[in-house]
């Protein structure tokens, strides 16, 4: 039976008002601590970020409902509500009047709805550029002919040819504007399509006019190639920034997507079922082939291959998976056929852990863009009164000259590129750091980021990995280094003591043993190479040295090894690129201060504080923020919950307890350090990048603002401003993309 048979899916369920049964609407909800839940929309028809605050205003009053966030580049919706006050089908319904509609989030791509919408919008700028080109060969004549060089006759069929090829335009083309425009007027709100639409409507009104009576009181003046020209270069922004929207939004939609819909069951009489994923419970046995994506949380049973988890982990190295290895929902199953026994499903796994993170992170919205967002509506509504201003000013003088002001004011003012000059940039950063393995919990974390310039270090479970290692090794005389390590490790290798693990894990090739016997509480005893070793306590190996581990032959002691901490992989070298950064760095820690201080010099920190405990950790940082600092706290454990909480910015690892990953602005995954300078130096350049944006949507309006409205910039001139301007702050942003390297070079400031 095909999966297809067995449950309608969440984007069918939506036509057929299905999405109310509890089964349907938990494919794209998460249950909240509190009881309440989130979930996830795909909003469809935003034709701007402005549309952002009418759809929360649409969704706010709908039963259950307690709060809503939109984010308008994403063009995602995260409710938060409670089932037994509301259902999913009133948002629908709302969202409907509003003039929206909506699909599980996990659909967003995989909806027809939704990718019909992309090609109509593809066909609506290719009928505006075909229309605009033959209206602008229509055009050249007038423009170029002198003094009764043409009859009226002629000018005349050429406008009303003009005319003609601008109706497409006009009814097909510029649909997107006119409705979000009439949706925001029922609303009784300024949207950022009102302005455009109404220049539209005047422009072409006008045009008409002198079509239809060339000596009305508007003049002879026409304007067809200015409207097909701006609505030519207004999608064709839009379309631009639609691809380059699913681009920076890739890591998460990319990851949303790993989860194949349907999966091959093993049954108990040998055979085989297709059964939906969401399908799957905990004791099923999966087979996963070459090329497929592992379903769920799970152990392998039967098999060998290797597996990509770089989406989840950050680790771009494939990993060998055999009989009794776990693999993680999400993975990439690279080479032969494995049967995996399925232990957690759906939002238990770590996948839905890490998508989780990622959606809140997507739909929420930077102080910068709220801001924007505010001072839309003002803003526009004073565009308004400017247009009408520059009108009543010019009237006097000619008609249609005071037309022509007030369309270029209208569409000039427009302020697509500022609202977009943060949105785009920060999801861009966000999805880039994802990639690299580095999930970011709240986008506002991107700015906090880009201030720091103290980072603070917890030591064991941070800085240090939960194993032991081989550190000083003192030898007797005669006896290499190496030789005492092969030695030992052949006897460590049959503990699986932590202190026989770190010897056996130090040694380069070794010996064989044989006859070996444990002693519990003294160590291990056997013969390598026909000699007699032990390895163990000092009193069991003859050493008078009480400290470190010890190994003796039949002539007495032979060798002692000191054992440390071991280092996490990564951490001196992400040390010392923070270092390069201009960043302050040292640790604080519970643990002894010889310990703390051999760390420290071993990670390359001058700064450094032991004996601390959380009340102190907390104090600590709260005293470099009063000296002016601004910190971020890097740490795992359960008791780093408060002091994370505290800091500017807060990174927990992705082996960490919960409660110091709820606290946490990110979430490096992977178990290595070298993502921290990355990920600080990212939140530089997208500041950088914000403030290029800022910079560039502010010297526009500066410049155009004033050359509309003394009448020297025309309607076509100020639509392909506007447009460019757009584009600029969408590409600018599309930087953000890639992830700098480690190199330890200046970032922008």
């Amino acid at each position: 039976m095909q999966a297809a048979s067995l449950s309608v899916t969440p984007a069918q369920a939506v036509g057929q008002g299905m999405l109310d049964e509890r089964s349907e609407w938990e494919t794209f909800s998460r249950a909240l601590p509190d009881g309440s839940w989130e979930s996830y929309l795909a909003i469809e028809g935003i034709h701007c970020p402005g549309c952002s605050l009418l759809i929360e205003q649409a969704l706010a009053p709908c039963a259950g409902v307690r709060s809503v966030e939109v984010n308008g580049a994403a063009a995602t919706a995260r409710i938060v509500w409670t089932p037994a006050q509301g259902r999913p089908s009133q948002w629908l319904r709302a969202l409907q009047r509003a003039g929206y509609g909506a699909l599980p989030a996990g659909d967003q791509l995989a909806a027809a709805p939704r990718r019909q919408a992309q090609r109509m919008l593809l066909w609506r700028w290719l009928v505006a550029g075909f229309c605009m080109m033959q209206v602008m060969m229509y055009a050249v004549p007038a423009y170029l002919a002198g003094p009764g060089e043409m009859t009226p006759d002629v000018a005349a069929l050429l406008r009303w040819a003009a005319w003609l090829l601008t109706l497409p335009v006009l009814l097909f083309s510029c649909q997107p504007f006119f409705a979000s425009a009439w949706r925001d007027l029922r609303a009784r709100r300024i949207g950022m399509d009102v302005p455009v639409a109404l220049g539209i409507a005047i422009a072409f009104g006008a045009s008409t006019s002198a079509t239809f009576d060339p000596r009305s009181g508007l003049g002879g003046e026409v304007w067809y190639d200015s409207v097909t020209m701006f609505v030519f270069f207004l999608l064709s922004g839009r379309l631009l920034e639609q691809r380059l929207r699913n681009r920076t939004a890739g890591a998460l939609e990319a990851l949303l997507r790993r989860l194949p819909e349907t999966v091959e069951r093993l049954l108990a009489d040998g055979g085989t079922e297709t059964v939906a994923v969401r399908q799957l419970r905990a004791g099923d046995r999966v087979r996963v082939r070459a090329g497929e994506m592992v379903p769920a949380d799970g152990r392998v049973l039967e098999g060998r291959s290797q597996v990509d988890e770089a989406l989840l982990t950050g680790e771009s190295t494939p990993l060998a998976r055999a009989a009794g290895d776990a693999v993680v929902a999400g993975s990439h199953n690279l080479a032969g056929s494995l049967v995996v026994a399925v232990e957690r499903t759906g939002a238990d796994t770590r996948y839905a852990e890490i998508a989780a993170l990622m959606e809140r992170a997507s739909v929420e919205k930077p102080a910068m863009a709220r801001l924007a967002d505010r001072i839309a509506s003002p803003f526009l509504a004073g565009v308004l009164l400017a247009a009408a201003g520059a009108a009543l000013w010019w009237w006097p003088q000619r008609p249609s000259h005071a037309l022509a002001v007030a369309v270029a004011v209208l569409i000039v003012t427009c302020p697509c590129a500022l609202s977009l000059a943060t949105p785009a940039a920060t999801l861009a950063a966000a999805g880039a750091l994802a990639r690299r393995g580095v999930l970011v919990r709240g986008l506002e974390a991107l700015e906090s980021g880009a201030a720091i310039d103290t980072v603070v270090f917890d030591k064991t479970g941070t800085l240090t990995l939960d194993r032991m290692a081989v550190g000083a090794v003192r030898v007797r005389t005669g006896v290499s280094e190496d030789e005492a390590l092969r030695l030992a490790a052949a006897l460590a290798r049959h503990s699986l003591h932590p202190v026989s693990r770190a010897i056996a894990a130090a040694a380069v090739g070794g010996e064989q043993a044989v006859d070996v016997q444990e002693r519990a509480g003294e160590g291990v005893e056997g013969s390598v190479g026909g000699r007699v070793l032990r390895l163990g306590s000092a009193e069991f190996c003859g050493s008078q040295d009480p400290a470190g581990v010890h190994l003796a032959d039949e002539h007495g002691w032979l060798a002692s090894f000191q054992l440390e901490e071991a280092l996490r992989p990564g951490a001196r070298e992400a040390v010392q690129a923070l270092q390069a950064m201009g960043l302050q760095v040292e640790i604080l820690s519970g643990d002894q201060p010889q310990a703390v201080q051999q760390l420290a010099e071993r990670a390359g920190i001058a700064a450094w504080r032991a004996g601390q405990s959380p009340q102190d950790k907390l104090d600590r940082v709260a005293g470099l923020q009063r000296a002016g600092r601004r910190v971020a706290m890097v740490g795992d454990g359960m008791n780093d919950g408060p002091v994370l909480a505290r800091a500017d910015l807060s990174v927990a690892l992705g082996q960490g307890v919960p409660v110091a990953q709820a606290r946490a602005d990110f979430i490096v995954q992977g178990g290595r350090l070298d993502p921290l300078p990355q990920l600080l130096r990212q939140a530089r350049r997208t500041r950088a990048v914000v403030r290029q944006n800022l910079a560039w949507a502010a010297a526009y309006n500066v410049v155009c603002v004033p050359l509309a409205l003394a009448g020297m910039m025309p309607p076509w001139l100020a639509g392909l401003g506007m447009a460019a301007s757009s584009l600029f702050v969408v590409a600018n942003a599309a930087r953000l993309g890639v992830v700098q390297g480690m190199d330890c070079g200046s970032s922008p400031q």
